[in-house]
């Protein structure tokens, strides 16, 4: 079977200008693979977080050229953070497999339960951009993904987001502070 220039995937990527991206992002790699090695436990690791940045830096829809080092930083950085919330998530889940005795009591799930609970009512109060935000943030969206979604700027999805944070941070304390009051 012969192909034709639409079934070579490297000819669509150079009609729709991603190999140029592929260059602009590939000229950080050096820089973003030193910085995440600093903070992963592996360099397969850091490898690893530097091509899951390059992937969002060339799909993203307006990656500005100028701004694609700051872009690629602050992906690998944050990428290098969700790392360590997983390892710690696997971590904790570990330590309660290995202990076969090991049993939530039922207030500790009740009380898990609750705030869970808690929590999804405090978002749903939320005016309607910060909760769009905060969903879409809960979804794995950066910020810059879910300001692009919503069809909003940057700032003002991570304005959206702080003021998001602050109210739940608030309400959060409220509770615990009636909890240790009961």
């Amino acid at each position: 079977m012969r192909k034709t220039v639409t079934d070579d995937p490297g000819r669509a990527r150079e009609r729709d200008g991603s190999r140029e991206r592929w260059h602009l992002v590939y000229a950080h790699r050096t820089r973003l693979v030193e910085l995440a090695r600093r903070r992963l436990p592996s360099a397969a690791d850091a490898e690893d977080c530097v091509h899951e940045a390059f992937l969002r830096a060339v799909g993203h829809p307006r990656l500005d050229p100028d701004r694609a080092g700051g872009f690629l930083t602050v992906t690998v950085l944050r990428l290098c953070v969700d790392f360590h919330r997983r390892a710690q998530r696997t971590d904790r889940l570990l330590y309660r497999l290995r202990d076969p005795g090991y049993a939530p009591a039922p207030e500790q799930i009740v009380l898990a339960h609750s705030a869970a609970l808690a929590m999804l009512e405090a978002v749903t109060r939320l005016p309607h951009r910060q909760r769009q935000v905060v969903c879409e943030r809960l979804g794995g969206s950066s910020t810059a993904e879910a300001a692009g979604r919503l069809g909003v700027s940057v700032k003002s999805a991570e304005s959206a987001l702080t003021r998001a944070r602050a109210r739940l941070a608030r309400e959060q304390a409220a509770r615990e502070q009636a909890m240790a009051a009961l």
